[in-house]
């Protein structure tokens, strides 16, 4: 695998001068073809007006689709377009017939706004949700969740591959084959794993697939995308509250949904960031996916060596393959008063507090952590200055 060449990819980056961001996991630096991509199709809209822009860029918008669908090993027509993975996930959801008695099957690692959905569906629909157990080493015990498939016969079973409140990474390719063996939808919150690892939803695999832009992408804020498996287009699938994008009226009382992902989109897009989505998705193939993740990582567990030296912090990632977001609870402080203390000297970072990871925290027995994501384009001595900068505030504070 050929050296990624960092002095060019730091230069394809304008917000790489001047600050050090190991925020990736929240909403990565866009690199120069992206900018371009958004910039020019709302250039072309101040122009042209917005519906004329669109049809003048049609060819460019459809390879924004290739794009995205090549990125993921996806066959043509299976990607839908939203505004960003909660979107996606939701339409996803919108798509299964709950019943009274249904089950859920999810993780304990699954993300917020997916738990918080499972337990609306719970209270309006009568829906059981179960979590799978944990393995010893820390994430989902996916040969344990692969038998829950084969004995609780789940109505949908779905999961974060990568948690937003760890450097986990799930076993979503087991649990998918047990999906596929017993013929249950499988729904995957890609969000933090799309444009990090390579992701290919026949190795998964899985039903649906839900993504963003933002994070390590590297595409603009504001748009996401679904990825939808052939067998359940074919099996008719199709979300809650189609529109006019995503079916035909074709008689008084009667609708045809559009024949491939389309049925999932609205109408009414933001072309220039779904432009800036393709181009993302473009960018990131010709970096490579498996480039992207060895240095990704690499950066990750020298960051997570160099913060378990400092006093009164703790890192906190378990699991047997762990990723570029790395978290660490540190004594007698918040991670939001230390994201802003770090800001302040131009380290851009995120913090997790438990109302977002309700189950992991309590097992870990912590309310927030900080939480910072290098991406392949940091370098060594940023985290090094960043744990340095780290060490004074809580020095200067008595921390430890």
């Amino acid at each position: 695998m050929p050296a990624l060449d960092i002095s060019r990819l730091r230069a394809d980056t304008p917000g790489c001068s001047g600050r050090i961001h190991l925020n990736n996991a929240g909403a990565s630096l866009m690199p120069a073809p992206v900018l371009d991509a958004v910039k020019g199709h709302l250039d072309l809209e101040a122009s042209l007006g917005g519906y004329e822009a669109a049809d003048a860029r049609a060819e460019a918008i459809q390879q924004a689709y290739v794009d995205v669908e090549e990125l993921i090993g996806a066959p043509r027509g299976t990607v839908a377009f939203v505004e960003n993975a909660t979107v996606a996930f939701a339409q996803a959801l919108s798509a299964i017939p709950f019943r009274d008695g249904d089950l859920i099957l999810t993780t304990r690692n699954d993300y917020v706004s997916n738990q918080i959905m499972f337990l609306a569906l719970q209270d309006r629909f009568g829906v059981q949700v179960e979590h799978a157990p944990d393995a010893a080493e820390g994430g989902v015990d996916a040969p344990a969740m692969a038998e829950l498939v084969h004995r609780r016969r789940p109505r949908l079973v779905t999961m974060s591959q990568i948690p937003t409140s760890s450097g986990l990474v799930q076993d979503a390719a087991t649990v998918g084959q047990a999906c596929r063996d017993r013929e249950v939808p499988f729904l995957v919150d890609a969000c933090q794993s799309v444009g990090q690892l390579p992701v290919d939803v026949e190795h998964l695999p899985c039903t649906f697939l839900a993504a963003t832009s933002r994070k390590f992408l590297r595409g603009p804020r504001g748009s996401g995308f679904l990825y939808v498996a052939p067998e359940a287009l074919e099996q008719g699938m199709e979300p809650l509250f189609p529109d006019l994008r995503g079916a035909d009226w074709i008689d008084r009382d009667l609708y045809q949904p559009a024949p491939d992902a389309r049925r999932f989109e609205n109408w009414e897009f933001a072309w220039a960031l779904v432009l800036g989505t393709g181009a993302a998705a473009h960018y990131a193939r010709r970096v490579g996916l498996e480039a992207i993740q060895e240095r990704s990582s690499a950066l990750a567990g020298h960051l997570r060596e160099r913060l378990a030296e400092l006093p009164g912090v703790r890192v906190m990632d378990r699991g047997p393959e762990l990723c570029a977001i790395v978290t660490v609870a540190v004594e007698a402080r918040e991670g939001q008063e230390l994201v802003l203390a770090l800001r302040d000297r131009g380290i851009h970072t995120s913090s997790v507090h438990r109302t977002s990871a309700v189950l992991d925290f309590d097992d870990k027995g912590v309310e927030s952590v900080l939480r910072l994501s290098p991406h392949y384009f940091n370098t060594h001595g940023e985290l090094d200055t960043a744990v340095e900068a780290l060490a004074e505030l809580l020095a200067a504070e008595g921390t430890g």
